[in-house]
């Protein structure tokens, strides 16, 4: 039985005039001639995709890839050949199966199990430790390949999959904080412009939220009985690695619509602020863009291991030398004194020292001199730093100064093969500040008319003043001691005074403001009140976040686009500003200090807000977080 939904009856058009910036809207109802000269159909764009009619896609000539992914390494057929090959790179192992090859003929002066034995420990340990590595990554795809979304199954009806069953034509309605799990083309949301919020921090580490917008035809798909009778064609580019590029056809109800990369979600982006999304699954698997950015995993070797080649290939060329200088030393004496000493001779010569041939003996001498003298390169050695190794990765996943409190995960440590690489930071590559951030925005200080706002020092304003009260303290009065003071303000200088005295973490998320001239309504006896009421107005309303209601508290939360937006928001609300509604024309704020009465409510129409927007220019209205 098909769920019916309540849907937000609210038109995000209107929002873009609020937000002071405008989306480009494509002319959709145009027809074939809007799509002209589109390459689709062309080579690299041949892809077809029949929407809401999958069975087609499961057989040929329109077979594709199956949304089952593995990241693993390995697998049962190739995890033996590849493996061996892995354990046989190094040096070492290659130079031990030499002499166990060796220790098999007449020359090895000893059993060759001691030589065997040895070997076939160290590789056997190194494999099952990349089997269990590899294991895990497995086990970790299952996970992923289980997920389960919601994808209607014929007449209006939708049903639970795994993520490894979908298919290419599925219709899937993905629910508000779950992952895409597929490639996407946007149908309708729960916004009536079809309209949602998409995080894409798994794809390009950004944590602010991107709008999507699905075509004006599709937006009457807002309810799972209407897709018992849709249908559709796509026509679009084959898989391809561009995360920001896509060119496309959608053919519905006799015309033909042009695609672009606003209606597509991909697969391990994240659905925001948004109730629920419609969308038609496009690349599966391996096809989706996610997937074709990754590569195979690496064999990686840490710098230690490749310096501990390096010492091999010296401790072998000693090794070449004392034994090629006892093989010559072998075979003179084997030509010049054996036959002079006869109760040296033994009694069955043998071509190993037999003294018409010395070179041949000291060839054969050789053989058994690196043999003999092998142990000069520690086999242990390997074995040693596998272990060490191992045990590093499970305390890596077991330490508790690792451990997230907010998600409530520990560290995993996905391959033990570069423990010893951590913290070694060669080189820091960021196109932008926010890329080694956690992006997280505080309300601290405000400027109004030229009059500045908060008392309350930044984390870089402390840093700062703390790294010159080092420089200007003495050595008989700590900077510890000047630093941990109950002192409010500390004047190293003549005529410059910083505030570094302790300061408590607010409990409230994204507004960490402290004035008394502003808090408690106490702006109002400010000589320039009639401005700081416009500046509070104008940050309750300038913005395109959403209002929701928590179920569980009945307090207001903010669905927003940015940090700073939520930020401005529940500043506003600290100051007595409460944003608590909007319409399609209208911004409804709850003013607590503009009225002796109470509480006063008051909207804002788009008209009246647009000439708000032109006043804040006129006025100076800064912030700092």
């Amino acid at each position: 039985m098909a769920r019916a939904r309540k849907r937000d009856r609210l038109r995000w058009s209107k929002l873009y005039t609020f937000s002071c910036f405008g989306h480009p809207h494509t002319d959709e109802a145009a027809g074939p001639a809007a799509v002209s000269g589109s390459p689709v159909g062309g080579p690299g764009f041949s892809r077809i995709v029949h929407c809401n009619n999958s069975i087609l896609h499961r057989r040929k000539p329109l077979k594709y890839p199956t949304n089952y992914i593995s990241t693993t390494k390995y697998n049962v057929l190739t995890f033996l050949p590849k493996a061996i090959f892995e354990q046989f790179r190094r040096v070492a192992n290659l130079y031990f199966l030499l002499t166990a090859i060796l220790s098999l003929t007449p020359v090895c002066p000893f059993s060759p199990v001691s030589m065997i034995a040895p070997l076939a420990f160290v590789v056997g340990l190194s494999m099952i430790k990349e089997a269990l590595e590899d294991w895990r990554r497995f086990m970790q795809d299952m996970k992923v390949n289980s997920r389960k979304v919601s994808v209607h199954k014929g007449e209006g009806e939708f049903e639970f999959r795994h993520w490894e069953d979908l298919c290419v034509g599925d219709v899937v309605r993905v629910e508000k904080d779950q992952f895409f799990p597929a490639d996407l083309l946007l149908l309708s949301s729960s916004y009536e412009d079809g309209i949602c919020y998409v995080e894409t921090m798994n794809l390009d580490g950004e944590t602010n939220l991107k709008l999507k917008r699905s075509l004006e035809v599709t937006l009457p798909l807002e309810e799972d009985e209407t897709f018992k009778d849709f249908r559709g064609i796509i026509r679009c580019e084959d898989p391809n690695a561009s995360l920001y590029t896509f060119i496309g056809n959608l053919e519905y109800e006799r015309q033909v619509y042009a695609l672009d990369p606003s209606q597509i979600l991909l697969r391990d982006s994240k659905l925001r602020n948004t109730a629920f999304i419609y969308a038609v699954v496009v690349f599966t698997g391996h096809d989706s863009k996610v997937m074709q950015n990754s590569t195979e995993s690496p064999s990686k070797r840490s710098r230690i291991e490749k310096k501990m080649d390096l010492i091999i290939y010296i401790l072998f060329t000693v090794l070449v030398l004392i034994s090629l200088i006892s093989s010559i030393g072998f075979a003179v004496r084997i030509k010049l004194d054996l036959p002079r000493w006869w109760y040296l001779q033994p009694q069955n010569s043998n071509k190993l020292d037999d003294p018409t041939r010395p070179a041949l003996s000291g060839i054969f001498h050789l053989i058994t001199a690196l043999i003999l003298y092998g142990y000069l390169i520690p086999i242990s050695l390997y074995v040693s730093i596998e272990v060490v190794k191992v045990a590093q990765a499970h305390f890596i996943n077991q330490d508790i100064h690792m451990f997230d409190e907010e998600t409530g995960n520990t560290a995993q440590a996905r391959t033990s093969n570069l423990n010893e690489e951590l913290g070694q930071v060669h080189t820091i590559l960021s196109d932008k500040t926010g890329t080694l951030t956690c992006n997280q925005m505080d309300f601290l200080k405000c400027s109004i008319a030229g009059v500045s706002y908060g008392v309350r020092a930044s984390e870089v304003e402390r840093a700062a003043a703390k790294q010159m009260a080092s420089g200007a303290a003495d050595h008989d009065n700590p900077v510890e001691d000047v630093w941990e003071s109950n002192e409010d303000e500390i004047q190293l200088v003549e005529g410059v005074t910083f505030s570094v005295g302790k300061t408590q973490k607010s409990s409230i998320k994204g507004f960490s403001f402290e004035d008394d001239r502003l808090m408690q309504g106490h702006w109002t006896n400010e000589p320039n009140s009639s401005t700081i009421l416009l500046f509070f107005r104008i940050l309750a309303i300038c913005h395109t976040a959403i209002p929701e209601v928590n179920e569980a508290t009945g307090a207001l939360t903010y669905e927003a686009e940015s940090p700073d937006e939520g930020a401005f928001l529940v500043a506003a609300r600290e100051f007595g500003f409460e944003f608590f509604k909007r319409t399609q024309a209208s911004v409804f704020l709850k003013e607590k200090y503009t009225s002796s009465n109470g509480t006063t409510e008051r909207g804002v129409q788009d008209s009246q807000f647009i000439g708000v927007q032109q006043q804040k220019k006129a006025n100076d209205g800064n912030y700092e977080g």
